[in-house]
């Protein structure tokens, strides 16, 4: 029978005893660490606060953003995005960002609506099963609009076609005040779900010439 160390019978942890507690530590701040850095520049969560991309997105909805979009990962057309107001799209009470789809990118020419009533983007009509329009009507907006797309900036609307005021109304937003890529609900469970932005439409829209 082995003998009890001088550490044991005082009840004070051994050496091993000391190592196990310190990786621990180590663990848990790193732990802390990476989600305090992925919170603060990789990851942010954004409830939703109009109707303007329903059914897509509901009122109270919670979503993660992807913060490297743009500035690492580049925006593609169908994307869900979060951006900064960029003056005059929100009143005080209303907040600072909003959400929105990305439908023109830069250079590109965005117009509507064709015989079906389509949205087209570089002279390519595009289909979109996630657009909600009154049940009478066919068209993907009640405005006619063509335009050229500025360098920098991007073309936005809502889901909710005829109850979002999107680029329509404001016209483009510039890119620098995109804070990223929507990408997952999170709340509440029920709606859990990942965000696609329907790239079997989207990546047959040529780019611009």
């Amino acid at each position: 029978m082995s003998e009890q160390t001088d550490e044991s019978r005082s009840g004070r942890p051994s050496r091993s005893g000391w190592r196990f507690l310190r990786d621990l530590a180590v663990i848990v701040v790193v732990a802390l660490l990476a989600s305090f850095l992925v919170k603060a520049y990789l990851v942010r969560a954004f409830s939703i606060p109009s109707g303007s991309m329903e059914r897509t997105l509901l009122i109270g909805d919670n979503v993660l953003v992807n913060e490297l979009v743009p500035g690492v990962v580049p925006l593609r057309r169908g994307d869900v995005v979060v951006f900064r107001d960029p003056g005059g799209w929100l009143t005080a009470e209303q907040g600072d960002d909003l959400i929105k789809r990305v439908i023109g990118l830069p250079g590109d020419h965005v117009s509507c609506c064709d015989a079906r009533g389509r949205l087209s983007v570089n002279g390519h009509a595009v289909d979109e099963p996630y657009v909600v329009r009154p049940a009478d009507v066919d068209r993907v907006s009640a405005e006619d609009f063509d335009v050229t797309v500025p360098a920098g900036r991007i073309w936005v609307m809502g889901d909710n076609r005829y109850e979002s005021a999107d680029s329509r109304i404001h016209g483009t937003v510039p890119t620098a005040d995109v804070v990223g890529r929507a990408f997952v609900v999170t709340w509440p469970v029920t709606r859990w779900g990942v965000l696609g932005r329907y790239g079997d439409e989207w990546d047959a829209v040529p780019d611009p010439r």
